[in-house]
């Protein structure tokens, strides 16, 4: 784990990255801003009231030197916003209801990133998912080919360093959705120095069990090689089939992934969130995420349950995906 992320600091320092934290006043977050900004590796912005934000830095003997505070309510260029917002949402708000939404944090962080002020978005510490992903979705928006955003997870225990896909997001995911879904997941394995060899999960291998949804992941396996036919994927696979040489050598002897997959595409949301959890509890793997794929600007999601260092290690990834 130490390796990937010092890697990752290395790239990232000194290269003036800003990152948005809607949740200022949160223990974790304004901890994790305040190590990151004390070690000049990017430039934290926290959003709040000042005066609550400084109380909470005292409370935990933390110096706010090198942290921007931008308070929505005080915030000198919330007009400029507005007005954006209004353009950028196509007459669906008015200026009224805009100058109202843009009082909620998210919102505000995020009009901070679509108007090039902020460079990336980490919150989710203290909101679900949605109130993270739905203002990146109406703001920030999907690259161009791009259908829909979907949600990994960088699992890494020692050395091992995987990615689970789709973990957070769409819940149940149709074969082109899949297909989209596993050639991002080799991007955004890519960007971490990963090497992709994707492998597409169901409870069958190679069609040693049929139904919808076994049929369904072998049509995306097909979407997907016609997506990037120099892609290194395969499937459908059962785990053990895509993970283990030996197990892979009985049950699909013929394939190009020989048991040897690093980048684990899920065939629905529930089984993908078991999996990485499954894998973080039992496994003792850190699971870094998840990370938004797809969106034009970089905003990611942490677990609520998350300590001061998820958030630090997902603001770097954040700001790594900015480069």
């Amino acid at each position: 784990m130490a390796d990937l992320f010092t890697l990752i600091e290395e790239k990232v320092k000194g290269k003036d990255v800003r990152i948005v934290f809607p949740e200022g006043t949160d223990d974790r977050i304004l901890t994790a801003a305040i190590q990151l900004a004390g070690k000049s590796i990017l430039q934290p912005i926290v959003v709040g009231n000042k005066e609550e934000i400084t109380k909470k830095a005292d409370s935990l003997h933390l110096k706010l030197d090198g942290v921007d505070i931008y308070d929505p309510h005080t915030y000198e260029g919330l007009e400029e916003l507005v007005q954006s917002f209004v353009e950028r949402r196509k007459g669906k708000v008015t200026e009224e209801q805009a100058r109202k939404i843009l009082l909620d944090e998210n919102y505000f962080g995020t009009m901070l990133v679509y108007k090039g002020l902020a460079d990336g978005l980490v919150s989710g510490a203290a909101h679900s998912t949605a109130d993270t992903v739905r203002p990146a979705l109406q703001i920030i928006k999907t690259k161009e080919g791009i259908k829909k955003t979907s949600g990994v997870f960088i699992m890494v225990r020692g050395d091992e360093q995987y990615v689970f896909a789709d973990c957070a997001i769409n819940i149940a995911p149709n074969s082109d959705d899949l297909a989209e879904i596993a050639v991002e997941s080799a991007n955004t394995a890519k960007m971490f120095d990963i090497d992709p060899r994707v492998a597409m999960l169901s409870f069958s291998t190679k069609g040693s069990a049929k139904s919808d949804e076994t049929t369904k992941v072998a049509e995306a396996v097909k979407i997907a090689k016609e997506k990037a036919p120099d892609l290194t994927l395969d499937g459908e696979f059962q785990f053990d089939a895509a993970f283990v040489p030996s197990v892979a050598e009985k049950k699909a002897p013929d394939s190009i992934i020989k048991g040897d997959a690093n980048v684990f595409v899920f065939p629905s949301l529930e089984a993908g969130n078991i999996g990485y959890k499954i894998a973080q509890r039992l496994g003792n793997f850190e699971a870094v995420g998840p990370i938004l794929q797809g969106l034009n600007q970089p905003v990611n999601d942490l677990s609520r349950g998350c300590d001061s260092q998820d958030v630090y290690n997902l603001a770097l990834i954040t700001a790594a995906q900015t480069l």
